[in-house]
């Protein structure tokens, strides 16, 4: 296997597990208050110079990065570094002096989750009275202050039916694109076992989307959804999407895509709960170039049950944290697949 052919294109970087939210969904079991035990504003430096010599996005998300009080020195740190620099956040505390100082400090992008088309479905899902409200007010500060916005959205049982409408609100605030992501179910999510929608709504949802992507001049993409490649080569669509919103083909993790969490824990992605290195012991070069969960992640024929046999393996391979949080190994087959392999 060529370890060149690997690259880090995509890093998303949990700098704090602190949130003000609740969200019945999230991975990072988030908290009130930073932990002391968080990457130092010294250590966060180190690692973007080992992540901007093979890495070229880098995400900073959390819980939400903006309670910690160093984001901007580090913002600003891996922009000068030459990274495209992204800010995940739930927008409910943006303001006009932040948003002026994340522009001032490189921020590219900054994405906000909408996960109801109502203030009522969203401020349930974001366990907030009122955040739908706020999130919505930050975004019109992004768009007065012209920084280019996505809207992300976790779809569950409950908001399922809310994708139409949470689409076209997308649209309506001027969003650059909208990412759906299928529930993972780990850190808090583990509350959610019985929401994800069923592997037949699975793949209705993502044969409507394949279609709603040519209707609309939003970039629309869906994430940890690796069946919607899958989809994508059935009906002959094209993979020349770039940028944040590239198509390349199934579950990056591991392959062009890594999670790093608050203490230097580096994973395929933010819900598959087994590290492949520690930044604060190994240069992040070598975990991502040497480490055994990334080399059997990157090897489609380790994949064992149907997704072993499937002729879609390369292209799609199933997402590997539902294939973990249902039997504990990350090579197991997808839970959440119907498509049955023709050989």
């Amino acid at each position: 296997m060529n370890k060149e052919q690997y690259k880090p294109v995509l890093v998303a970087w949990e700098l704090t597990r602190a949130c003000n939210l609740k969200c019945s969904h999230c991975r990072a079991s988030s908290i009130n208050e930073p932990e002391p035990d968080e990457l130092s504003t010294d250590e966060a430096k180190n690692l973007i110079d080992e992540i901007s010599e093979i890495g070229h996005i880098l995400i900073l998300t959390g819980g939400e990065p903006l309670m910690r009080n160093d984001i901007y020195e580090i913002s600003d740190y891996a922009d000068k570094k030459g990274l495209r620099v992204v800010l995940a956040t739930n927008g409910t505390t943006l303001n006009q002096d932040n948003t002026r100082k994340l522009i001032e400090s490189g921020i590219q992008r900054i994405s906000i989750s909408l996960d109801g088309a109502t203030p009522e479905s969203h401020d349930k899902f974001r366990g907030l009275e009122g955040a739908y409200q706020k999130a919505v007010q930050g975004i019109e500060i992004l768009k007065e202050n012209q920084m280019p916005f996505q809207i992300n959205t976790t779809i569950t049982k409950d908001n399922a039916k809310e994708i139409p409408a949470i689409i076209d609100k997308s649209k309506e605030l001027g969003a650059t694109a909208h990412h759906i992501f299928m529930l993972v179910p780990t850190g808090r999510g583990e509350d959610l076992k019985g929401q994800e929608i069923t592997p037949e709504k699975y793949e209705e949802i993502l044969e409507w989307f394949y279609e709603k992507e040519n209707e609309v001049e939003m970039d629309l993409k869906a994430t940890c959804a690796p069946h919607y490649y899958r989809i994508i080569s059935q009906k002959g669509g094209s993979f020349n999407k770039k940028g944040l919103d590239m198509r390349t083909g199934g579950c990056l993790g591991g392959k062009m895509f890594c999670f790093i969490s608050r203490t230097g824990n580096v994973y395929p992605c933010g819900y598959l709960p087994v590290a492949a290195g520690n930044t604060r012991k190994q240069s992040f070069k070598e975990i991502w170039s040497d480490s055994k969960l990334f080399r059997d992640l990157r090897n489609p024929e380790l994949l064992e049950g149907k997704c072993g046999e499937c002729e879609y393996n390369k292209l799609c391979g199933g997402c590997r944290a539902r294939a973990y949080a249902e039997t504990g190994n990350y090579l197991s087959e997808e839970p959440y697949c119907v498509y049955q392999p023709k050989h």
